[in-house]
């Protein structure tokens, strides 16, 4: 069955569109912040947006370098810009071709054996001096960013200019080489304004693979890149017998069977000596319990103080730069973030006294809460709330709670356009049920053997009441906290 998937095609399309634009974003904040101050603040400027990007997946960072026509020397915080200030001949680039709105202009450059794509603009001064100052992508870390996002084993992209000038490609090899000289695209593969669907595709071998490929080429255009978008998707047979399928199908069913009924044995064996064993520490382990709730007590009061120094330590950041976008966009919605910033830092600065609150305030609060992530999120975050019991809202639970349990959904599961998180809340009588799309980040830990959750148990066993419940169901990751009179 030969498989030609063009959703992929257009995903990825659409991934590199975006993150082009983003880097263009941040491209045009750096030039509107120096040619407002000129040399006055450009050093704190280039610091300030490098240190804001390490908190980000693809990192961009920005550079300077100041000449000063009198001495002849410059001052530079990287050594990319080696292009522009020195002439000499072991300073190797690759220009890249850009007549596009944005302005910049653009080469590529190998540092130890890493290639990095260079834009720039610059500033002239009195004097003839020039200030230098642009961004720098790795193209090593630009191709491996894609690669984590979309994780599909059948096929692979690469990005090229309109010269044919390749800036991603899984071979590290291929970066910066032009790509009629090692591919099988050939100039007519790139006439996509000839056909009406805007691209071109068809067959041809894979350089990387060396098997046959399906291959979509788009046009990728932005205000500073012109060039194309490529995705080649592995064409495969699938052939296996139906009669070896079910023969191995009715093995694996009698070995399942077989071990199930001797772990059923096992375990109801094990069960009669931990009962036994049970019944004869049972009489010491209640000379120890009122004082092993005291220290359960002053536990959780310690930890729920940590959890309040620690929560998301770069919340207030991420809130703090998202409402400075919304203040340029849209009044009205800066006022209610800011609004519901201050309630939210207000309900986490006044915990109650027994560390547990009403359903209806902690279900106000992770309203507001989820409000401003999505500010940060947008599609990549969903949330729903559903009441299926009113009554239950006049019932309490562990301060924080359900805040933690969205924290820890966030932080653990990837969140993008196409695999957005999906987060829901529903109160029923005696619990509340909170399910997010079971999606887990590679090489993270099981979502909910963290800090919070364990503060959880210790508040629920105080109050001598079921521990909360965290379980993998299907495609989503539950959590149920049990609500107290």
């Amino acid at each position: 069955m030969k498989v030609l998937p063009r959703k992929p095609f257009f995903r990825n399309t659409k991934r590199w569109e975006k993150e082009f634009r983003n880097i263009e974003e941040y491209q045009y904040l750096l030039r509107a912040l120096i040619r407002k101050d000129g040399l006055k603040n450009y050093k704190e400027y280039s610091s300030v947006l490098n240190n804001m990007n390490r908190k980000g997946s693809l990192l961009p960072y920005s550079w300077y370098s100041y000449y000063d026509a009198a001495s002849g020397k410059s001052v530079s915080n990287s050594t990319l810009s080696d292009v522009l200030t020195k002439k000499s001949a072991d300073v190797r680039y690759t220009k890249i071709e850009n007549n596009r709105s944005g302005h910049f202009r653009d080469f590529l450059t190998t540092r130890k054996d890493t290639t990095y794509w260079v834009s720039y603009d610059s500033l002239v001064l009195p004097r003839k001096n020039r200030l230098y100052y642009g961004s720098a992508v790795s193209l090593n870390d630009l191709h491996e960013y894609f690669s984590n996002i979309d994780k599909s084993l059948n096929n692979y992209a690469y990005v090229f200019t309109k010269e044919g000038i390749c800036i991603s490609h899984p071979e590290k090899k291929y970066l910066g080489r032009n790509i009629f000289d090692f591919t099988d695209v050939q100039p007519k593969d790139t006439l996509c304004s000839a056909t009406k669907s805007g691209y071109t595709e068809g067959t041809g071998v894979s350089e990387y693979l060396n098997l046959e490929v399906t291959r979509f080429v788009k046009p990728l255009k932005t205000d500073n890149f012109d060039g194309y978008a490529v995705v080649n998707h592995v064409n495969f047979l699938i052939d296996e017998s139906v009669s070896n399928t079910k023969m191995y199908t009715v093995y694996i069913f009698l070995a399942a069977l077989f071990l199930i009924v001797a772990v059923f044995i096992l375990f109801h064996r094990a069960a009669n000596i931990a009962y036994k064993e049970k019944e004869k520490i049972q009489s010491e382990k209640n000379l120890l319990l009122v004082e092993n709730e005291k220290m359960h007590r002053v536990e959780a009061l310690h930890q729920l103080q940590q959890l309040k120094n620690n929560i998301n330590p770069h919340f207030l950041f991420n809130s703090l730069n998202s409402l400075y976008m919304l203040i340029g966009i849209n009044k009205d919605n800066a006022q209610r973030f800011t609004m519901n910033l201050s309630r939210i830092y207000r309900y986490l600065i006044v915990p109650p006294q027994e560390n547990i609150v009403p359903v209806a305030q902690e279900i106000k609060f992770i309203q507001q809460y989820m409000e401003l992530l999505k500010s940060r999120f947008d599609e990549e975050l969903t949330f729903d709330l559903i009441v299926h019991h009113p009554k239950s809202l006049e019932k309490r639970i562990p301060y924080l709670s359900l805040q933690m349990v969205v924290e820890n959904a966030i932080k653990h599961n990837i969140a993008t356009i196409d695999h957005p998180l999906d987060i829901l809340i529903t109160v029923e009588s005696e619990e509340i049920k909170v399910k997010n799309t079971w999606q887990p980040k590679t090489g993270e830990d099981v979502q909910g053997a963290k800090f919070g959750i364990d503060y959880l148990n210790q508040v629920y066993d105080y109050f001598k009441k079921n521990s909360v419940n965290i379980s993998v169901d299907g495609e989503y990751f539950v959590c149920i906290l049990p609500l107290l009179e």
